[in-house]
């Protein structure tokens, strides 16, 4: 029987990887998948040996509070494959603990795919050389990547982004409405924090504050909050009661994030894949983010691109407005989703330039990792 070892490390990886796993046993039934896995990859099949939530942090500061765990999961997870070797081991995304292992397992003689290009393009460009030597074989999402790869010989397909294949060309805002039982004449804003407790601890404030302002504004706006976990929900619950806001017009939901985003006018979301998934929705939004301060401050001295956010990345230029740290306050935010809310024109340009992108993105995505990794079997 074939093992392949896998690793994700946060939401988006257990998405990824559970429609891996899925396209990966059409071709071969018989695969075992072992590793560390979320509920979406254990659901496909995948034996998780860890919790995924152990690798689930955010922030430089934090991850060093957290490293001594962290690498006493990565020294164990190596034990188990150099003692039982898979036949293939693939690390979906979460590149500070999955390079290591890689570059480890690589030198024992086994192949390493990695699935989801660190950010190289936007900081940390000195990273090609440590990738060469974990990385067999690098599935990139974004267009612009292979040419990055191959200029340093390192083996790379491209193979899109699997929102792109999942989500229509055309969103059914309506039928979203009438699913979540909301009138088609109101506005909606839909209010994304982020999926991990580090980042409500950070956004739940601001984006509580943002609606207090939007809502004195708009009588009729209704705000939804799609929430994955309990713990998340708790600290925005928390962040309700401590602003006063009982009365605000505002769903929280568990889970439903894309019915929630084609649902809205306007979409306010913390930096990261929901971004993405905003943008394949063809929603207008406002992108922001906080983190601790020494943690900015890290990344900023890293960082040499204007833009942080998905949709603007893959634009090349800012389509959508980015409010981070010092520039993410209630006024600001809200200010520039009053904007959204009145601007039509602009609406009109940013949907045109989300099409562009998702039809970029567009790759069969599932069947084309497949097929790439079938290869090293």
């Amino acid at each position: 029987m074939p093992t392949i070892g896998i690793v994700a490390g946060e939401a988006s990886g257990d998405l990824l990887g559970s429609h891996l796993i899925r396209a990966l046993k059409k071709h071969r039934p018989d695969i075992e998948f072992v590793g560390i896995a979320g509920p979406k990859m254990i659901g496909e099949g995948a034996n998780s040996l860890f919790p995924m939530e152990r690798l689930s942090v955010c922030g430089y500061v934090e991850v060093l509070r957290h490293l001594p765990g962290l690498m006493k999961i990565r020294k164990q997870v190596l034990q188990h494959f150099l003692q039982n070797p898979p036949d293939v081991f693939i690390g979906i995304d979460a590149p500070d603990f999955n390079f290591g292992l890689e570059r480890s397992l690589k030198r024992k003689g086994i192949r390493t795919i990695h699935y989801v290009s660190p950010s190289i393009w936007m900081w940390r460009k000195g990273r090609m050389a440590k990738i060469k030597r974990a990385v067999s074989h690098m599935l990139t999402l974004f267009p612009f990547e292979p040419a990055l790869y191959e200029a340093a010989g390192v083996p790379v397909t491209y193979v899109g982004h699997p929102l792109a294949d999942i989500l229509p060309m055309e969103p059914d805002m309506q039928g979203a409405r009438e699913n979540l039982k909301l009138k088609s004449s109101q506005i909606v804003i839909a209010m994304l924090p982020g999926s991990r407790q580090s980042e409500l601890q950070q956004l739940a404030d601001l984006f509580v504050k943002t609606a207090k302002l939007i809502a004195q504004e708009h009588a009729e706006v209704q705000f939804l909050v799609p929430l994955i976990t309990r713990e998340t929900r708790i600290i925005f619950e928390q962040a309700i009661y401590a602003n006063q806001a009982e009365s605000l017009p505002l769903q929280i939901l568990f889970g439903h994030a894309h019915l929630a985003m084609e649902a809205a006018d306007v979409v306010i979301v913390a930096s990261g894949t929901a971004t993405l998934e905003a943008a394949l929705l063809k929603r207008p939004m406002v992108i922001t983010y906080r983190m601790p301060n020494l943690s900015w401050q890290i990344l900023k001295r890293m960082n040499y691109l204007p833009y942080v956010g998905l949709p603007n990345i893959l634009a090349g230029r800012f389509v959508v407005p980015e409010l981070l740290q010092d520039d993410a306050i209630p006024e600001k935010v809200a200010e520039a989703t009053l904007k959204l809310l009145s601007d039509k024109v602009l609406v009109a340009e940013i949907r045109q330039e989300f099409t562009r992108i998702h039809a970029a993105l567009r790759q069969n995505t599932e069947e084309t990792a497949a097929q790439a990794i079938l290869a090293y079997l």
